[in-house]
């Protein structure tokens, strides 16, 4: 039993990767016989996979029709939202006396920028994602950094569902930077007055954007 849960584990670590780089978007149904059948592992290891995905709000399993990725409401996004600030400002509001250990975050602002010099929209999603949980890190807690990882990987559902990606990250470059050198500065009230306007700025244009896209379907 425990050697099927350490590897339930690890399947669901990879097909959490797979939901949020997009191989599975929003809507798509997850064969037990394909999927399985590709990792080599069993159905029961598989189940218990998806259930520990299904909790995690990944997944949802439908009554004879099987499992599928989840398609995540606006309510859920808002949500999604609400625990950000909770979690993220909270990081930032609670640091000590700098200097500040904020190379995980440097690396992502560069990473970001990087991406958007070559036009990987992609990569530039997954590094504005790496950034904040690179803000989260911060707080020296592998709790949150366990809950923010679920929690981000929850709002990639929003994103593979909008058409234009850059709209929704190209922005945020220039805003990561200034929060970067804000704590490179050793200014933790400043980065999260600058943090909490950001998250508010991206859950009103992501919501509204992405309730219209939603609208439509």
């Amino acid at each position: 039993m425990l050697g099927r849960t350490s590897t339930a584990e690890r399947v669901a670590d990879i097909l959490r990767d797979r939901i949020a780089e997009g191989f599975f978007p929003p809507g798509t149904r997850l064969s037990e016989d394909s999927v399985g059948g590709a990792l080599g592992v069993s159905r029961n290891t598989l189940r218990e996979a998806f259930r520990l995905l299904t909790h995690e709000r990944l997944l949802v399993h439908e009554l004879n029709r099987g499992v599928f990725v989840r398609v995540v409401t606006v309510d859920d996004l808002n949500d999604i939202y609400r625990v950000r600030r909770l979690v993220e400002c909270a990081a930032v509001r609670g640091l000590g006396e700098p200097p500040y250990e904020v190379r995980a975050v440097e690396a992502a602002v560069l990473a970001g920028e990087r991406a958007a010099r070559d036009r990987a929209w992609q990569d530039l999603s997954t590094a504005n994602i790496r950034f904040h949980q690179a803000i989260v890190s911060l707080a020296g807690s592998p709790r949150a950094d366990e809950l923010m990882r679920a929690v981000l990987a929850e709002l990639r559902l929003v994103f593979h569902v909008m058409a234009d990606p850059r709209r929704f990250h190209a922005p945020y470059l220039v805003r990561n930077r200034q929060i970067l050198e804000v704590l490179q500065g050793g200014d933790a009230v400043e980065a999260e007055r600058l943090l909490a306007s950001y998250l508010d700025d991206s859950q009103g244009q992501l919501a509204d954007a992405y309730g219209r896209k939603m609208s439509r379907r």
